[in-house]
């Protein structure tokens, strides 16, 4: 077997022990002579799964009794039209910072529905190369939404905004329980697991209690929020095996990684690396403003996209993938997530700094 250093941005590396453990339990789960994916979720064992995971996700973040931990379907994308369905009132506004491509869509998806949206600030001006430092943000609104980090644009907020106590929501999918933050001032998280949570399948919302007072009561079941924290995110049979996998993880997050304070220190040290080999270049040149820089999805360029395309093609030879950048944006991206370890930055730094004594 030969594995390679995994810089995707989602679906992305997990831990190894973590998928060890998958394999090795995934014909007998827990001796009940079934796989995970074959057991009943009304069962002791997955009841037993998805406490664990309610249970850690909860202890990690620090939050109180006045948070529910629910597992859904449907990706962020999903939540990109659940947050106004569920949370603004009609004849209600909701503040939007347009950070990039996901914020983008989540304004999108409550405009579709008629809903009023005031978009206090955007990035857009500098092709969503920064995160606004100044916005004014409406004391009455609904909520306040921003999108913690941007994969495709690699930019991140390195604090959040003060709200002045109007609910924040935030699309967290790139860097869930990469830091630690206080969690008191949102009424909403949610995050795609695919990115640094697990496998994709699952999305984890977190949600305050006090939020879940404006869900209409003429929204479909399976789309309102109050449908899963009364049934413990089991209305219906939930992506079992996703689940179990981020259980594993965030079991390695909190007893084998050390907890938030250790991954958030060493998620730093990762970046540290590539941003000073970025900074001393002129071969690469990173496309975020320093001090909007991510910790997870560090983008940059290289001369040429001919260039790119052989440092893409090189670097996987070399047992480096997932570094084409997004699409939309070409260019390059390194994801460097909770379970990719420094010695993958370091390998990848040493072959950055050759490819470019070659090919400067």
């Amino acid at each position: 077997m030969t594995r390679i250093y995994n810089f995707n941005a989602g679906p992305a590396a997990l831990p190894l022990s973590v998928l060890e453990q998958v394999q090795e339990e995934f014909l007998d789960f827990y001796g009940s002579g079934m796989s995970i994916t074959e057991i009943s979720h009304r069962s002791k064992w997955f009841d037993d799964v998805i406490e664990d995971a309610v249970g850690r996700v909860k202890r990690l973040l620090g939050l109180n009794e006045a948070f529910d931990v629910l597992f859904l379907q449907g990706g962020a994308s999903m939540q990109f039209c659940m947050v106004p369905m569920n949370l603004l009132p009609q004849g209600a506004s909701a503040d939007y910072v347009n950070t990039g491509t996901w914020a983008t869509k989540a304004i999108k998806e409550a405009q579709i529905q008629g809903k009023s949206v005031n978009v206090v600030a955007s990035s857009e001006d500098k092709n969503f190369s920064y995160i606004p430092a100044k916005m004014t943000f409406n004391p009455d609104a609904a909520y306040v939404h921003i999108t913690s980090n941007n994969t495709i644009k690699g930019t991140q907020w390195a604090s959040f905004p003060d709200t002045a106590g109007v609910p924040l929501i935030s699309d967290m999918s790139s860097d869930i329980l990469s830091r630690r933050f206080d969690p008191s001032a949102f009424g909403l998280i949610y995050a795609g697991a695919q990115k640094n949570l697990g496998p994709a399948g699952v999305t984890l919302v977190i949600i305050r209690r006090d939020m879940l007072e404006r869900v209409p009561a003429d929204l479909p079941t399976m789309l309102k929020y109050t449908t899963f924290v009364e049934k413990n995110s089991m209305f219906n049979t939930p992506p079992c095996f996703a689940v179990y996998v981020v259980q594993l993880v965030l079991k390695w997050l909190e007893e084998t990684a050390g907890g938030l304070d250790k991954i958030e220190a060493a998620n730093r040290e990762k970046a540290a690396l590539l941003y000073a080999l970025l900074d001393e270049s002129d071969f690469y040149s990173g496309t975020a403003e320093k001090q909007s820089r991510s910790v997870m999805n560090v983008t940059f360029r290289l001369p040429t996209e001919a260039l790119e395309a052989q440092f893409v093609e090189e670097a996987l030879q070399n047992g480096m993938g997932g570094l084409k950048g997004h699409r939309s944006v070409g260019g390059c991206r390194a994801s460097i997530y909770n379970a990719t370890p420094l010695e993958a930055v370091e390998t990848l730094v040493d072959f950055m700094k050759e490819f470019a004594r070659k090919n400067g």
